[in-house]
């Protein structure tokens, strides 16, 4: 009875709390009511948007129909519609502002040429309270488009910058802590890739580095990503696969102040597909740094019949020098969609052999003449997944939808000092794109 009279209370403490315990049924299941200053914003779009279309950026992290950024720095938010009408600047960015009472106006509306906004980020670029607005936009069905920047530390826009762009990435490369904005476009007709040119702001005014060569086109870049170089110095890595079954890696940075492509004599760093499947620049070890992979070949146990060539992965990082530090090798399974993390140190003399869902890993003597055992992964699908996970001395390294994956230490894995932890924490799974 005590229980039942402490659970009543505290249901009506709850509800009273929650400001529930004096409304009706029908009050608590109607549908909210909007405040003042979301009809007052309402309001004054519909008016604006009179004979006009909404007409969102199409790529880019910022898709939404209404956007807010505070833009001068007072600590207020501005919204911002991006709409199309029917005149020769049918392009319209609007900007609106609300004040403390929620009264609501436009505050400024920009028109452009072209036949739809790209893209657009808000970044600090200049040394003024706010952010400022970095606009991609196409002008029509050609690659390159033009981008703007837009500055209203002042009150009104002021335009910083306006250029042809295919591609654009902001980021910090000479760590001041203001965004310095990367463009690339299509080089020469006689040029075989691109360039990228670095625009910062100094003086009040946006400064243009020289150009940088770029070893593919473009259109062909796949993955554009801000990291660091060896030694902690800022780097924008930009992958492309313009080339047959390739991935080359552009690497940016500053150089003694010059703005340069880390990748030799702008030929890029390639690495080959591996079972078809592309493999791209990336921070494995968490350490803020980007690693780049090379292929290293697995020698066979066998040359008769058995499973395919195999490899292993390669990464490393690279100073602004171009100088390479080895980091650590992976074994890739892209198909099983996992791979481990491996000690680079004696990566040249691991070799693997796979029959059906199981993959067995050796260790190659110094002089390549006898192999050891050392451990085999397996892959478990079905109702019984979970039992054939953990017989014949196999243990669980990781359990994902409709499959688990299973470690079992073999004859001579003692010998190399492989263990069951070992195996539970170099075990990953490949990050859906």
């Amino acid at each position: 009875m005590l229980k039942r009279i402490w659970a009543l209370g505290l249901l009506c403490l709850m509800l009273s709390l929650s400001g529930c315990a004096l409304r009706t049924v029908e009050e608590m299941y109607s549908v909210p009511k909007r405040s003042q200053q979301y009809n007052e914003l309402q309001s004054a779009i519909d008016i604006a948007m009179a004979g006009l279309d909404y007409a969102a950026p199409l790529s880019g992290d910022n898709r939404q129909t209404l956007q807010t950024a505070d833009l001068d720095g007072d600590g207020r938010m501005e919204y911002l519609v991006f709409a199309k009408g029917r005149s020769d600047k049918p392009l319209q960015m609007l900007i609106f502002q609300q004040d403390e009472e929620g009264k609501c106006q436009i505050q400024e509306v920009i028109a452009f040429r072209g036949t739809s906004f790209e893209q657009v980020e808000y970044v600090e670029i200049d040394d003024q309270p706010g952010c400022e607005i970095v606009l991609g936009r196409q002008l029509n069905d050609q690659v390159v488009g033009t981008l703007s920047v837009f500055s209203f530390s002042e009150g009104n826009a002021r335009q910083l910058l306006s250029t042809s762009y295919s591609k654009f990435v902001s980021c910090d490369l000479n760590g001041n802590g203001r965004e310095e904005l990367l463009v690339m476009r299509p080089g020469e007709a006689d040029m075989a890739g691109g360039v990228a040119v670095l625009y910062s702001y100094k003086d009040g005014a946006m400064e243009r580095s020289v150009e940088a060569k770029m070893s593919a086109q473009p259109e062909d870049v796949k993955r554009i990503s801000a990291s660091k170089l060896h030694g902690g110095f800022p780097a924008v890595y930009v992958a492309s696969t313009g080339r047959q079954d390739a991935v080359v890696t552009d690497v940016f940075t500053l150089r003694d102040g010059r703005f340069v492509n880390v990748a030799a004599n702008g030929s890029g760093i390639s690495v080959s597909a591996l079972r078809n499947y592309a493999v791209y620049p990336d921070d494995l070890d968490g350490d803020g740094i980007f690693e780049l992979p090379r292929l290293i070949s697995m020698k066979p146990i066998s040359t008769k019949g058995g499973t395919e060539k195999q490899y292993l992965l390669r990464w490393y990082s690279m100073d602004p020098r171009g100088n390479e530090v080895d980091k650590l090798c992976t074994f890739h399974n892209f198909a099983g969609g996992w791979y481990l993390m491996l000690d680079s140190s004696w990566a040249t003399y691991l070799t693997m052999e796979q029959w059906g869902n199981s993959y067995t890993f050796y260790m190659w003597s110094e002089d390549y003449d006898r192999v050891t055992i050392l451990f085999t992964i397996t892959e478990h699908a079905g109702n019984d997944r979970e039992y054939q996970a953990t017989q014949n001395n196999r243990f669980v390294l990781h359990r994902a939808e409709g499959i688990t994956y299973a470690g079992k230490l073999e004859a001579g894995s003692a010998l190399y000092g492989f263990t069951e932890e070992f195996l539970v924490n170099s075990f990953r799974l490949i990050p859906q794109d």
